[in-house]
């Protein structure tokens, strides 16, 4: 039997972009620890496969579609979550975009600001919903909750011909040190998660690259990509009331890679 801390029955979390890749990863191990879980996502097939495999532990699961970067969808979305559920216990703000590569005196204004609406724009808009409803909540005598932001390595690390995306990155991690302090006297913690290269379908042309893969798989200590599965363990944790005390953190999840 597990540690009664890490056990999220009676809690429910809300994943975006939690259809597939590193959000689903993470969604599957929160329902399989006991969470009721919510997932949104943009591809309504993809959040209907999703919540099938998650309804398949045995928990509540909620799909719905939602477009982060448009702040009217998300606060409809977060309504019709607690609606549906009851309340939102964890939430983690993975939705994202990758970038089109280019130098950034090449990088022009349109796709700048399309990576900044989703990655950052949608975290702010997904966060702020968030911790609205734990301060009523706190407000009210129910204080605690748990906020968490996926963000990347290439918060810390040089990402070069990716500014947009690493500029959104480590201004994740910036906001989340903010609301760690800010949501703290409401028992509310605040953490980001740093995924370096993991397999999923955005990273996908890039691993199938044998001369991307040859340049970036030997820098990696641990001499392989890192799976969704790879943040089972750290979501359960951060979810659940063994982390009630840990907070304004940043986990590095790379196999190494940025210390290397």
């Amino acid at each position: 039997m597990g540690h009664p801390a890490f056990d999220l029955s009676g809690k429910v979390a809300l994943v975006t972009g939690g259809n597939s890749g590193i959000g689903l990863g993470i969604a599957e191990a929160l329902a399989a620890a006991g969470a009721d879980v919510a997932i949104w996502g943009t591809n309504e097939g993809k959040n209907e496969v999703a919540r099938a495999r998650l309804e398949g532990s045995g928990r509540r699961a909620l799909a719905l579609k939602c477009d982060v970067g448009d702040p009217a969808q998300v606060d409809a979305a977060f309504a019709e979550t607690v609606r549906a559920l009851g309340r939102v216990d964890a939430c983690f703000a993975n939705a994202g975009v990758s970038q089109k590569r280019a130098a950034l005196h090449e990088l022009s204004t349109a796709e700048w600001r399309r990576v900044m609406s989703v990655n950052l724009d949608g975290a702010f808009f997904t966060l702020r919903a968030a911790s609205r409803h734990m301060v009523e909540r706190a407000k009210a005598g129910d204080p605690g909750g748990r906020l968490v932001v996926v963000a990347s390595t290439a918060a810390v690390h040089g990402a070069a011909r990716a500014a947009a995306y690493a500029a959104t990155k480590g201004a994740l991690v910036a906001m989340t040190r903010a609301l760690a302090v800010e949501m703290a006297r409401h028992a509310v913690t605040a953490n980001a998660i740093l995924p370096g290269w993991i397999e999923t379908g955005m990273t996908a042309g890039g691993i199938a690259d044998p001369k991307f893969a040859a340049n970036v798989l030997p820098r990696i200590p641990m001499r392989r990509w890192g799976e969704p599965r790879d943040f089972a363990g750290l979501a359960v944790y951060l979810a659940s009331d063994a982390s009630r005390y840990h907070t304004g953190d940043s986990f590095v999840v790379d196999g190494a890679y940025t210390i290397f």
